[in-house]
């Protein structure tokens, strides 16, 4: 049984505040129509910053950013490319953007390789992903309820 189509979700608003020249040149936008994430870049003053190996870069992306939609959060992450080729990550991880930041985004890359790397001024050097987020409403308790696993932790469940 075939299904029928469902729609895309609707964009949501995001105001853009550029705050360098490298946006000049450069557009903020969506490498393809099926990308997920946005394209951030590293813009800085000089050519070009070297980031040691094991070292860390916090990096700029010159733009601030309001999500007018309630319940989403921005998202910094890795760009697949960048790190697998020169090892260049975002060092925590995942970067989370609150929704009610206005600062400007600064990416935090870390050299995850064994050689100095270099970043560009104008590269692009982590994506942005905009995702729902929810609060939660804390409620103490003396006991959570049973499960299979329990309190089983790292590796319980094996390797196979």
């Amino acid at each position: 049984m075939k299904k029928a189509p469902t729609s895309a979700p609707q964009p949501l608003d995001v105001h853009v505040r550029f705050l360098h020249p490298v946006w000049d040149e450069h557009r903020l936008a969506y490498a393809t129509d099926h990308s997920a994430g946005l394209d951030l870049r590293a813009c800085i003053d000089a050519e070009r910053l070297d980031i040691p190996a094991g070292g860390r870069a916090a990096i700029p992306t010159g733009i601030a950013i309001e999500i007018c939609t309630p319940g989403v959060a921005g998202f910094i992450f890795s760009r697949s490319g960048l790190g697998t080729k020169e090892g260049l990550t975002v060092s925590q991880g995942v970067g989370v953007i609150d929704p009610d930041y206005r600062g400007q985004l600064i990416v935090s890359l870390l050299n995850t390789s064994g050689e100095a790397r270099s970043v560009e001024r104008g590269q692009r050097i982590a994506q942005l992903v905009f995702l729902p987020c929810f609060t939660a409403r804390l409620i103490a308790v003396d006991e959570l309820g049973a499960t299979e696993r329990g309190a089983g932790g790292f590796g319980h469940t094996g390797k196979i």
